[in-house]
């Protein structure tokens, strides 16, 4: 839905150059908040048309009011309409770009700032714009969340604290196991000879 100062502009932009094939760029509206006597600079990017000319609007939503700022070339021919401060608003071309420079920002100068795109064909693009809000605060963003690392659930056991990580069983339990066996096999070798006659036992000494 494309909001109502914004239609005004489109609407009488469109009666405004009628007669002539038009695209609307469909892009989000940026909001800036220079200083006041600043110095702002909006642009108009050429990306998907070759431009011939520009021609700047502003909207004023508080007021319906739409003002036609001027017109630049590509020849940095820049064209005024009476009642707008040239000494203020410059038009300039730089590269695949028009550019507009408000000098010394006032509170008067909020607004939404339109281009149209215009290309030797007679196709124009309009595009939405900036929406300058001098001497206003910008929000506050958000705090970044940061996601916590997955807990590690090895058990890196150190020399000195061993018994008292909680990893001590990991040696404690093995090593018991060892010794039962080796006394298991103990008792086994002395049943084992308890239960020989004598004369096998003096006879396996002999033997030996």
């Amino acid at each position: 839905m494309i909001p109502l100062p914004l239609a005004w502009t489109l609407l009488t932009v469109s009666l405004w150059t009628s007669g002539s094939s038009q695209i609307l760029q469909q892009e989000a509206i940026n909001v800036l908040y220079p200083k006041i006597h600043s110095t702002e600079v909006i642009e108009c990017d050429c990306l998907n048309i070759s431009c011939d000319s520009v021609y700047w609007f502003r909207s004023i939503s508080s007021q319906m009011i739409l003002q036609y700022l001027g017109k630049c070339n590509n020849a940095d021919r820049a064209t005024y309409p009476n009642g707008v401060e040239e000494a203020r608003f410059r038009f300039s071309k730089k590269s695949t770009s028009f550019m507009l420079r408000i000098i010394n920002v006032t509170e008067e100068d909020t607004g939404i700032y339109s281009c149209v795109l215009k290309d030797r064909k007679n196709t124009e693009m309009w595009k939405p714009g900036i929406h300058l809000r001098p001497g206003v605060v910008p929000p506050t963003p958000p705090p970044k969340t940061k996601n916590k690392p997955p807990a590690n659930s090895v058990c890196r056991c150190s020399k000195k604290s061993s018994s008292q990580d909680g990893c001590g069983y990991l040696i404690l339990w093995p090593l018991v196991g060892l010794i039962a066996a080796l006394a298991l096999a103990l008792i086994c070798i002395l049943y084992y000879f308890s239960r020989l006659p004598k004369k096998c036992r003096h006879h396996f000494v002999k033997k030996r």
